[in-house]
């Protein structure tokens, strides 16, 4: 009998899109599957997020021979946002999802952790880091703890990192962020963090970012290279800051009884195509980030690279907010994340030793 991981449980608000998604023709393949999966992401297919999906689904595809079928889902096609979305892979409607910390946040805010500014210092122990057992492991466990359904199958990347970028002023010191209003995602690790800078948090949903630079209603916002380049906000961003304060990392997300409902050889399948997603949304915003500089720069834009003492000043000024973490959620998640970033830096000095 055929086995299917869609629509175990219903609910209203999603019945009449999935069935609409279900006539379709791209579905049509699912027929001959022994195993149907719905990924969707925000992002459009311009994305890395789509680069992952889609290595993800020929991987999983060609390594079945055809037991396992995906269907992709970019810009919201079947739920418009994190917490909906949350809730449709939890009723098993939809089965992949990703989410960036403060898309978590209302399941799981402790996983802000991630963010604390500066606490991954380069991109090879951000990448060590998120890809170990160390940390891995107990998020999955905590998030199926939680929900019973939410299974952590990979972190990639999601835009490289977050660096300060303004309108009408270059940010090279801590002290230059003071007075300004600066964009965040509607996270308090987010404001946090501006606030201890002395500048001024306003949190704009991101349809809205462009028309708040234009009208000024924020001086800057905290993005990376592509998603400034891709949403035009060149257009009125000049500066750009390259403090490095977050790494963007995607966590993605897949119903656990969908997993288990596979056979062994299917669920480690499943794994390994989860992995070579992890490598191509962590390689991705690297490659794409070079033209979007270039671009950047030929539209009048200017990048600012911090001396090692103008970075360690952010650091120094960005302190306060792991003090306001710890106090607001436990210092638990913050000492497990600085534990996997402390194994990283030692096993990559010993590789930097054996190469002497």
């Amino acid at each position: 009998m055929k086995k299917t991981a869609l629509l175990k449980k219903t609910t209203a608000a999603f019945v009449p899109t999935l069935m609409a998604a279900s006539l379709s023709l791209a579905a049509m393949p699912a027929l001959l599957a022994d195993y149907d999966f719905n990924i969707v992401h925000l992002s459009n297919t311009s994305d890395e997020d789509y680069d992952g999906a889609v290595v993800l689904k020929d991987y999983v595809e060609a390594h079945s021979n055809g037991r396992i079928h995906v269907n992709i889902y970019s810009g919201g096609q079947l739920c418009g946002n994190p917490t909906e979305c949350i809730e449709a892979l939890q009723a098993n409607l939809i089965q992949v999802f990703n989410t960036t910390t403060g898309g978590l946040a209302n399941v799981f805010p402790e996983i802000q952790a991630l963010d604390i500014p500066y606490i991954f210092p380069t991109d090879r122990v951000a990448e060590c880091a998120l890809n170990n057992e160390m940390l891995v492991g107990p998020i999955r466990k905590e998030l199926l703890d939680r929900t019973g359904t939410m299974r952590l199958m990979t972190i990639g990347n999601t835009g490289g990192w977050r660096n300060f970028a303004t309108t009408s002023k270059q940010i090279k010191t801590p002290e230059d962020v003071k007075g300004l209003k600066i964009r965040t995602i509607n996270s308090p690790i987010q404001m946090q963090l501006v606030k201890a800078m002395g500048g001024s948090p306003t949190a704009v949903p991101w349809p809205e970012v462009y028309t708040s630079l234009a009208t000024g209603l924020v001086e800057g916002t905290k993005n990376g290279i592509t998603d400034i380049m891709g949403m035009k906000f060149n257009e009125h961003i000049k500066y750009m800051t390259l403090d490095g304060h977050g790494y963007m990392a995607s966590m993605w997300w897949m119903n656990n009884d969908s997993l288990k409902d596979m056979p062994e050889d299917l669920q480690h399948i499943m794994m390994d195509g989860f992995d070579a997603l992890r490598e191509v949304t962590t390689v991705m915003p690297k490659r794409r980030q070079i033209e979007a500089y270039n671009e950047f720069k030929a539209s009048g834009g200017t990048v600012y690279a911090p001396t090692a003492e103008e970075k360690a000043q952010f650091q120094e000024a960005a302190k306060p907010v792991r003090d306001w973490f710890v106090n607001e959620y436990g210092a638990k998640w913050v000492e497990t994340t600085e534990s996997a970033v402390k194994s990283c830096e030692a096993s990559i000095n010993d590789a930097y030793m054996a190469q002497n």
